[in-house]
């Protein structure tokens, strides 16, 4: 099976689980067999994730830009393309574009219970801006 470029339509990151403009582009849904999502992810500078955790984790290949990454009680982390990043099951986190560059992501999302991602409050612009490494 092939899932040809671009008949899975984009939307707009809601505001609720996201601070700026961001844009997710689908790639393929979770199947029984193969037990996650994937998606590109664009954030526009500045735009970043709410805080969240995945009930199975989460594994995101910056492939464009610069960006920000920070597990709760850790450093604020400066993505380059390349870079791969693992969000343990469970773990407090968020993830986003730096000030001054846009930067997007590929992001395979496992599923458990039904469940990809669990959103949380949103991160501040002090969270945000604390100096990356």
């Amino acid at each position: 099976m092939i899932i040809r470029k671009g008949t899975q339509p984009a939307s707009r990151g809601p505001a609720e689980q996201f601070t700026g403009d961001v844009r997710v582009q689908p790639l393929f849904g979770a199947e029984e067999t193969a037990p996650y999502s994937g998606a590109y992810v664009t954030f526009q500078p500045g735009a970043r994730s709410a805080w969240h955790t995945h009930p199975a984790g989460q594994r995101l290949v910056v492939t464009d830009g610069a960006g920000r990454t920070q597990e709760e009680g850790g450093p604020v982390e400066e993505l380059r393309p390349g870079d791969v990043v693992w969000c343990p099951p469970g773990v407090r986190h968020w993830h986003g574009a730096a000030p001054e560059s846009a930067m997007t992501h590929l992001a395979l999302s496992g599923i458990r219970d039904g469940r990809a991602v669990d959103w949380l409050e949103h991160v501040t612009d002090e969270e945000y801006g604390a100096s990356g490494g």
